[in-house]
């Protein structure tokens, strides 16, 4: 799916550029809020609270053991994309794995996690220095307000925020002795409301690049994002979409598909829809 979005628009090089940051010194953030409120609003309550704790803890927090929720992390993503595949297959029966993957991609990616994050404010009990967080979460938070359900790479998403819920997921698991049901009993709240066949929307690259192919039209890009962060659209020599993101170029790139798709074809479905 992947390259299918990637392909129709190859002469913008649509790889995600990685972001040169400097080194900030080390701030120390306002003391986080107790973990014991994380168990109430997750209905959990763990054995070991070590797992919990370290579910919490950034890299940026240098403990002395160097604990961060980083392996929880990568345990989680895994529990996480097994218990969402595994419900998909039970409930779509007649569900191709085409189809069943681009799903399943939608509930889990990064966007779809930090808005679960935030909804439970997970970030506040988070153990870090990381000065920018505040800032990033905040323009996450203002991106949410113009797309209340998913932008389908619209808004970019602080990662940090879908980690946290994957190293919890994976202290969960740990703490249940890996028990993937019980687990499940508390990922499927944390998740709620889940994307459906009837509310999944389509990627806006790939949505103007069916209906160009419908109507026999042949885009071009002018490609500006090193110089200005903007890419432009163009259907015989005339600009048709626009779209700006400095930090990541795919973001810029989706923006621009998602404005051409607006100006050229209008908008009847109300927004990136399938």
């Amino acid at each position: 799916m992947e390259q299918q979005i990637i392909d129709p628009l190859q002469n913008l090089n649509l790889e995600q550029q990685q972001q040169k940051t400097t080194e900030q010194k080390s701030l120390s953030p306002p003391p986080p809020q107790s973990l014991n409120e994380v168990e109430k609003m997750i209905g959990y309550d763990f054995k070991n609270k070590e797992l919990l704790k370290e579910a919490f803890t950034d890299a940026s927090y240098k403990t002395e053991d160097g604990v961060s929720y980083e392996r929880l992390e990568y345990l989680g993503d895994s529990v996480l994309n097994h218990l969402i595949a595994k419900l998909h297959y039970v409930l779509y029966k007649s569900m191709a794995p085409g189809e069943l993957t681009r799903l399943r991609a939608a509930n889990v990616d990064t966007e779809a996690l930090a808005r679960a994050a935030l909804k439970y404010d997970l970030h506040k009990y988070l153990r870090h220095r990381k000065p920018l967080l505040d800032v990033q979460i905040q323009e996450f938070m203002e991106g949410i307000l113009e797309y209340p359900s998913h932008s389908y790479g619209m808004i970019d998403p602080p990662k940090v925020l879908a980690d946290i819920l994957e190293s919890l997921i994976g202290a969960i698991f740990l703490d249940t002795n890996s028990s993937m049901d019980d687990t499940w009993k508390v990922v499927e709240r944390l998740l709620q409301p889940l994307i459906t066949p009837e509310t999944l929307m389509q990627h806006p690259v790939a949505k103007f690049h069916e209906a160009c192919q419908k109507s026999g039209l042949k885009p071009y890009a002018n490609d500006m994002w090193n110089k200005t962060g903007e890419i432009e659209i163009y259907i015989n020599d005339e600009v048709i979409g626009r779209g700006c993101y400095k930090l990541k170029k795919i973001i810029a790139v989706n923006r621009a598909a998602h404005d051409a798709y607006k100006n050229q074809f209008g908008n009847k479905d109300g927004g990136i829809g399938a």
